[in-house]
């Protein structure tokens, strides 16, 4: 059986308000993970053993990207 939903987003192209669009996902997904991320550091801030935190921020994942209607949007969360 050969039959599948798999659906190919086509490649948008590299027009101005295209790339603005871009820019702009990109920032909200940041801002958004790491208002997750601070949100849960608070939530376990008293959390310890042997009187250390439990739960803390420790260092970055390589970049990944997500993909949407405008194409793949980088995750990367720096120098914004």
């Amino acid at each position: 059986m050969s039959d599948s939903s798999v659906i190919e987003l086509n490649t948008p192209s590299g027009d101005i308000l295209n790339e603005l669009l871009k820019a702009g996902a990109q920032k909200l997904l940041m801002n958004a993970v790491e208002a997750e991320l601070a949100e849960l550091l608070e939530q376990f801030r008293s959390e310890r053993v042997d009187g250390k935190q439990t739960i803390v921020r420790n260092g970055y994942l390589p970049e990944r990207s997500t993909q949407t209607g405008l194409g793949d949007i980088s995750q990367n969360t720096e120098g914004a």
